[in-house]
């Protein structure tokens, strides 16, 4: 990103531009900048990508999903953000370019021994994807008080619940939209290959058309049961959808329920906050 840019997101905070264009450059002020903000880097690793934030204090001012050329781009966000400190979900032996990168900022990496702000209730905490933890440390955070059921909705439909005491109680994993629809075509010789919908109809009239309506119905009609289940056993409770697929989940279901793209990476900036 561009120091113009930068600068831009900056002056939410101060509005001092104007005073200071008067006197200095703009690579003066981007400096000015640079000194008086001291920034988090949390770093979401996936399978197949990343995705980036950039934290002051509780606010996040910048986020990125990269898919490839990561070298270069992390190495591009270093330079322009004033980072103090940075947490990774995890570390593979692939990313030790981006690792050399960042370990200046001596980075957290989150694992089930981490110390952190939630109790995990789990017979194997080291089996715990960083995401799941992630993802409950952001709602108990966000949250308070209440029982939290989080559906993290992707490649894999993850559903973990957090209880009002700060206790990870356990969850559910189950296949995803998009993993449903390449099963039916990978385990068959006549079925196709279909894509998500948003007006998919209670019976299909053709062979795509009731692909589409057996898998999307089917996991609006499971996750509607777990969120009833969900809602019978728990007072005070919330529900809240996270990941790639989570607007096309908040569009279907009529209930009460929030939906946060960014659920992960604001759990991975709590989780540095509680380590500082």
């Amino acid at each position: 990103m561009a120091p113009s840019l930068i600068v831009c997101k900056f002056n939410r905070f101060f509005n001092t531009q104007k005073f200071f264009s008067q006197y200095i450059s703009q690579a003066s002020y981007f400096l000015f900048l640079r000194k008086l903000y001291i920034l988090n880097l949390v770093i979401d690793i996936g399978n197949t990508s990343f995705k980036i934030g950039v934290f002051n204090l509780n606010e996040l001012i910048y986020t990125d999903k990269i898919n490839s050329n990561f070298f270069e781009k992390i190495n591009n966000l270093v330079k322009d953000f004033p980072i103090s400190k940075t947490i990774l979900s995890n570390v593979r032996s692939e990313n030790d370019d981006i690792f050399k990168i960042i370990k200046k900022f001596k980075p957290l990496i989150l694992d089930a021994k981490t110390p952190m702000p939630i109790k995990l209730n789990y017979n194997t905490p080291e089996t715990l994807g960083s995401d799941r933890i992630a993802s409950v440390v952001a709602a108990a955070s966000l949250y308070k008080g209440k029982n939290i059921a989080i559906f993290d909705v992707g490649t894999c439909i993850t559903i973990d619940v957090v209880n009002n005491k700060n206790e990870y109680l356990g969850g559910r994993i189950s296949p995803g939209l998009k993993m449903r629809f390449m099963s039916l075509n990978n385990y068959t010789e006549a079925l196709p290959l279909c894509n998500i919908v948003n007006d998919d109809k209670f019976l299909g009239k053709s062979t795509i058309s009731s692909i589409i309506s057996g898998v999307q119905k089917g996991v609006i009609s499971e996750v509607k049961d777990f969120i009833c289940e969900f809602r019978k056993e728990n007072k005070d409770n919330l529900v809240i959808f996270t990941g790639g697929d989570c607007f096309f989940f908040e569009k279907k279901l009529k209930s009460s329920i929030f939906a946060n793209p960014n659920l992960v990476l604001i759990g991975l900036n709590e989780i540095l906050k509680f380590n500082e």
